[in-house]
């Protein structure tokens, strides 16, 4: 595709290198130049409106151009524009965040600890973690346990944590430390005539293989997502976090919730946790704790993960780790503001219920050619495309049809996100039944339009 010399297009091919992109066609096709946004919907450049069918990244929970997160972050901003957290400092908005996070936490929770994205919350917990381990006597318990298609960042060591091939070729990742256990997805890992909780028993049984093997003395803790996210949506089958939690239990293995993409009303309830019953020593959560308005993110940790680190730092003079803008006052302001939308206008029922429409409509399309499974919970869904729904394949290479399918609804005015052959559907949390309608709709011709194509 040619653009014209200057366009911004042409100014973004010339000077900017994409995130997960691939470079080489960024080269020939160029950007959406996305240029304002409202509720639901974000308009490019040219003026064509698109449904935001993925919340930005996963992440725009009460939709775009909110004015109360803008002035929250006006009147901060002319307040104290920033101040750090260093050396015993503090500011009035990173107290009041910290104090809503842990009342709020699915479990009781002692300390809130202040990042900038998902990632560097994760991979600050490893860190945390190792430095509780020395602290407790415990010098060999420094393995982390992950999952095959799990997704929790990509520093060296969250994307070590992150369980899909691309986030680990050419890297040369994962880490060493750094275990990964069975993906809990029935659909694809399930045995003929294995039931949902058959299935999750051989998980619990393949993670405790995985302990023994590498010894339990020296596994530190089990990251896991309530409904994995960017590895495609996969919603854990039935009694599964009940019996990987006994097993991390026998073997005194802390578990870790990612809630990322699940936390704050995502799932239907306030946590994912919350919905499939974890009770996590540390908590994780990003995107929308500001709907994306502004980087934060945050670490909950328990009394029994808070101890040992408070007194080694006592030991050794300082906690020597923190970031220049962790717990940020503006960030933390708009994060306030938005937990009280939230609540307010009853976001968490919005999901809920506009949520179960949304997965309706998503199950009545089971029947086509092209669908394989759909799947998903809350506000969150995928739908797995398939050109033969018996061998449950796609198209040669991995991933073709799922970005064809994803052009077309861009085409067709609605943005989505292909994950390999999964199509995702995390809208943001104030859409409406009747906007879900048309989501739906466009999605429905979409794969009308593949099929037609094939």
């Amino acid at each position: 595709m040619t653009h014209a010399p200057n366009s911004p297009e042409a100014r973004d091919v010339a000077h900017h290198l994409h995130p997960y992109t691939n470079a080489v066609r960024h080269e020939e096709i160029g950007p959406l130049v996305v240029d304002r946004g409202e509720g639901i919907y974000v308009h490019d450049i040219h003026g064509k409106r698109y449904i935001e069918a993925m919340s930005g990244l996963w992440s725009v929970g009460v939709g775009f151009s909110e004015p109360r997160l803008v002035e929250a972050a006006t009147r901060q901003m002319s307040r104290l524009p920033f101040y750090h957290t260093f050396g015993h400092k503090a500011q009035g908005p990173v107290i009041d965040l910290a104090e809503k996070l842990v009342s709020l936490a699915p479990v009781p929770m002692s300390k809130a600890f202040f990042t900038n994205s998902g990632s560097e919350a994760n991979d600050t917990v490893m860190k945390l973690l190792r430095y509780r381990a020395n602290a407790m006597g415990e010098p060999k318990r420094k393995k982390f346990i992950s999952r095959v298609k799990a997704y929790h960042g990509v520093t060296l060591a969250s994307a070590s944590l992150t369980g899909l091939v691309n986030n680990h070729r050419s890297f040369d990742l994962p880490i060493e430390g750094v275990l990964h256990t069975t993906c809990p997805h029935y659909w694809r890992e399930g045995r003929p005539g294995e039931s949902e909780e058959a299935f999750a028993t051989r998980c619990a049984e393949d993670l405790e293989a995985l302990i023994l093997r590498e010894g339990p003395e020296t596994i530190c803790a089990m990251f896991g997502e309530p409904a994995m996210g960017a590895g495609g949506v996969i919603t854990p089958p039935a009694t599964y976090w009940e019996k990987i939690q006994a097993v991390l239990a026998k073997y005194g293995i802390l578990l870790v919730a990612d809630e990322v993409i699940c936390g704050f009303g995502r799932t239907g309830a306030f946590w994912g946790s919350q919905t499939y019953g974890m009770k996590p020593n540390v908590l994780t959560c990003s995107k929308q704790l500001s709907s994306s308005y502004l980087p934060i993110s945050a670490i909950l940790i328990d009394e029994s993960v808070y101890r040992p680190i408070a007194e080694e730092s006592g030991r050794i003079g300082t906690l020597g780790h923190g970031f220049t803008a962790g717990g940020h006052p503006v960030a933390a302001a708009v994060s306030l503001e938005n937990l009280a939308i939230i609540e307010e206008r009853g976001l968490v029922e919005n999901a809920r219920t506009v949520g179960a429409h949304m997965q309706k409509r998503l199950a009545a399309l089971a029947d086509h050619p092209l669908v394989g499974e759909v799947r998903g919970v809350g506000l969150v869904a995928a739908v797995e495309l398939v050109v033969d729904k018996a061998a449950k394949t796609a198209l040669d290479p991995a991933g073709k049809l799922g970005t064809m399918v994803a052009g077309f609804m861009q085409e067709e005015g609605v943005i989505t996100r292909a994950m390999g052959e999964a199509i995702a559907f995390c809208p943001p949390m104030i859409i409406t039944e009747a906007q879900v309608d048309d989501m739906i709709g466009i999605f429905a011709k979409t794969l009308d339009r593949a099929a037609a194509s094939l």
